[in-house]
């Protein structure tokens, strides 16, 4: 899973450019001679995708190998260029996550009065671009399944794996003072019917 870019933008209509808030961008992957036009191709990508995604929307659109996620709270935008298995829910996490971050910083209302592309947010994508290279860093949600994934590993363990080395259930079920005779029996029953089947 891997965050491209990241940015955020003052959308001023489908027809007009949208300004530039502040981007971030991890070309590392790409050549030294191709970090420029890849950079080039996203601010590209992202200026055309804002512009094109009304106040109150959200989308996600299939570019190559990549999906770009975009949002547009009342015309802050943010957008984020991913690879395929980057959770989408994760993703709108992100970008709410951003917007809230630069208004947080910048106040809800400046960004409003801004009329030419402003870097004053690129310190808050960079940040950004580091720390959600995991998803889990945005969506709690998804933390919370993964933790319970893992819980559920460990419950999977057989009974056996429990006890002690050389230690039967056989065993402790005769041993048990919690067992009533008909239970110890019930087991033992059990036990032989399962053991039939085994055998077949």
């Amino acid at each position: 899973m891997k965050v491209t870019a990241l940015s955020v933008w003052k959308w001023r209509g489908q027809n007009t450019d949208p300004i530039c808030l502040g981007k971030a961008e991890d070309v590392e992957e790409f050549g030294y001679f191709q970090r420029a036009s890849v950079r080039e191709m996203l601010t590209f990508i992202s200026k055309t995708i804002v512009a094109r995604t009304q106040p109150g929307q959200r989308q996600s659109v299939e570019q190559d190998q990549y999906l770009v996620h975009v949002i547009n709270r009342n015309g802050l935008a943010a957008i984020a260029v991913m690879d395929k298995e980057y959770p989408s829910r994760s993703a709108f996490c992100v970008l709410q996550k951003i917007c809230d971050d630069y208004c947080d910083t910048f106040g809800q209302e400046q960004w409003k009065t801004l009329t030419e592309d402003d870097v004053k947010g690129n310190e808050i994508m960079e940040d950004a671009i580091v720390k959600y290279q995991d998803p889990m860093a945005a969506d709690k949600i998804l933390k919370i399944q993964r933790e319970l994934d893992d819980t559920k590993v460990v419950l999977h363990k057989t009974i056996d794996s429990v006890l002690a080395r050389g230690e039967k259930l056989d065993n402790l079920v005769d041993k048990s003072t919690d067992l009533s005779l008909a239970s110890q029996m019930f087991y033992k029953q059990a036990r032989k019917q399962n053991q039939c089947c085994n055998l077949m």
